[in-house]
């Protein structure tokens, strides 16, 4: 069934483009994305569903594979991987055995860092109303918002979404306490509304992220950071099982019951800023009018980057050196493997060949010549260990993530006597957090506008545009001698910087006049 636009009025998008968007640049979206999400959780797949990598993973007695093996060479792993197939779709060579495969996640350890530094600690809030005495209300309702959609993991996800695939996506979505009212309608003012249940109706709002494979933006054709109607699609599966059993399903699980699999459907979903849609398999099942006057999503990119609308991604540049780590950890290993057992050569002895080794074991032969040669052993290779610290280091650089940041010191201990020499040696890693801060903070901005926006619109909470501009505070990620905190603070406060604001660069909530 074709797509039926007619809500979003004459100048609706082209059915025939959202039909390409679905068919044509969906799948090769989700392919790049599924990429950079896998290398980041390097998940584990048992191989006795996939036929081609179970006969070579049983040659090392491990019944799994890694996600990260598909940056690997065929002649470690066995397998052979064509471009644009799934990270787990693989065609086993037949003359090659597979090898020692060692996989060091050194991608997700960085991510997980870098978001510990950007939201570790809860952010603050400040409110930049004129009207002093709103700004504890809006404070409060700001807090109520983030806190019913996870608080301070919230944040977290959003930054592990956006360090990953290099921007994140939200919308934000009344909930059933806030009554969508008409558009153009009159609202009765008048009705006075208590502040409790203005707080409800703020925990009704819900903040969805949207990962990255799901989005089909459609932008302004001059202006690439406008996004006129922004599309989702993906499966959803479903809490019941279906008849529709097809070999494809059978072969990914055979323990399978014949005839069951869990039901799933298509979904689509088109939002602009006066309507939306919902589509279950391309049949229209739910549609209506938005009365914000705004597309409620807000996009926010991991670092910014000019001319697109994805940011750069933390895990992309990080793969390359993920793998040419990976393939000398693997090699390396092999090596080990041959070496670190001593093997004999018989030479002149009759079926030496079927004779264990064990201790008090003797041979005797009548043949003058012969002699058994041992090799073997395992030997230093500097070149292969100098190798694999450069790709580290190289790492360290590419993603500004040193090992220092996980707190694995070894020998820079001397370098870290004061509170300023700790910052020049993280000087990237904080640089970089910075620079996030900013594409962020504008981010969580805009969430906390629409949503005031939208409580106003409902005439549940009044406020004005220039009342929603709301600060957002961040904790230090390092540690700090509260003492200097506290001196830095006073000096502050009588250089007439606001109570509040001191408070909360302290990291305290609670707001003092």
């Amino acid at each position: 069934m074709a797509f039926e636009l007619e809500v979003f009025g004459s100048e609706s998008i082209d059915a025939e483009f959202i039909e390409w968007l679905i068919e044509e640049k969906s799948p090769d979206i989700a392919v790049q994305f599924s990429k950079l999400w896998e290398y980041y959780t390097n998940r584990i797949i048992d191989t006795h569903n996939l036929s081609a990598a179970d006969r070579k993973v049983n040659e090392t007695g491990r019944c799994y594979v890694q996600a990260q093996e598909y940056g690997l060479p065929a002649r470690i792993t066995g397998l052979l991987h064509s471009a644009g197939s799934d990270i787990f779709g693989a065609e086993a060579v037949s003359d090659i055995q597979r090898k020692e495969v060692v996989i060091e996640n050194d991608i997700a350890w960085r991510i997980n860092a870098a978001v510990d530094f950007l939201f570790g600690k809860m952010i603050s809030f400040a409110s930049k109303s004129p009207d002093s005495s709103k700004r504890e209300e809006i404070e409060t309702i700001v807090k109520a918002l983030f806190a019913a959609n996870g608080g301070i993991g919230f944040f977290q996800d959003m930054a592990v979404l956006g360090g990953v695939y290099g921007f994140v996506d939200c919308i934000v979505k009344p909930g059933e306490k806030i009554p969508i009212p008409p558009p153009n309608l009159h609202r009765d003012t008048s009705k006075v509304t208590s502040f409790e249940d203005v707080l409800n109706a703020a925990r009704a709002i819900d903040l969805e992220l949207i990962e990255a494979p799901r989005a089909l933006p459609v932008l302004d054709e001059s202006d690439y950071r406008k996004i006129i109607y922004y599309i989702q699609h993906f499966r959803q599966s479903k809490n019941s099982i279906t008849g529709k059993d097809t070999f494809l399903s059978r072969l990914v699980s055979p323990s399978r019951r014949s005839g069951t699999v869990r039901d799933s459907s298509e979904i689509t979903e088109i939002i602009s800023s006066d309507a939306w849609q919902r589509y279950e398999d391309r049949q229209l099942v739910s549609q209506g009018e938005l009365p914000w006057g705004f597309l409620p999503v807000v996009h926010i990119q991991n670092i910014a980057q000019p001319y697109y609308y994805e940011g750069l991604s933390d895990v992309e540049p990080l793969m390359p050196l993920q793998d040419e780590l990976n393939t000398r950890l693997s090699d390396r290993a092999s090596r080990i493997t041959f070496q670190s057992f001593k093997m004999y050569l018989g030479k002149g002895i009759e079926g030496f060949e079927n004779r264990p080794v064990a201790p008090g074991r003797m041979w005797c032969t009548d043949n003058p010549d012969a002699e058994i040669e041992e090799f073997g052993g395992d030997a230093a290779t500097p070149s292969e260990d100098l190798h694999i610290a450069e790709v580290r280091e190289a790492m360290d650089k590419v993603s500004g993530v040193t090992p220092l940041v996980a707190g694995v010191i070894k020998n820079k201990l001397g370098n870290l006597t004061s509170a300023v020499a700790l910052r020049l040696t993280l000087m990237g890693m904080l640089s970089k957090t910075e620079r996030k801060r900013y594409t962020y903070s504008q981010g969580i901005k805009k969430m906390i506008e629409m949503a005031f926006s939208i409580l106003d619109t409902a005439g549940i909470y009044k406020t004005k545009p220039a009342e929603r501009d709301v600060e957002i505070v961040f904790q230090s990620p390092l540690p700090e001698n509260v003492m200097e905190k506290l001196q830095e603070a006073q000096i502050k406060k009588e250089l007439g910087v606001p109570t509040g604001q001191v408070l909360k660069e302290l990291g305290y909530d609670t707001i003092s006049s």
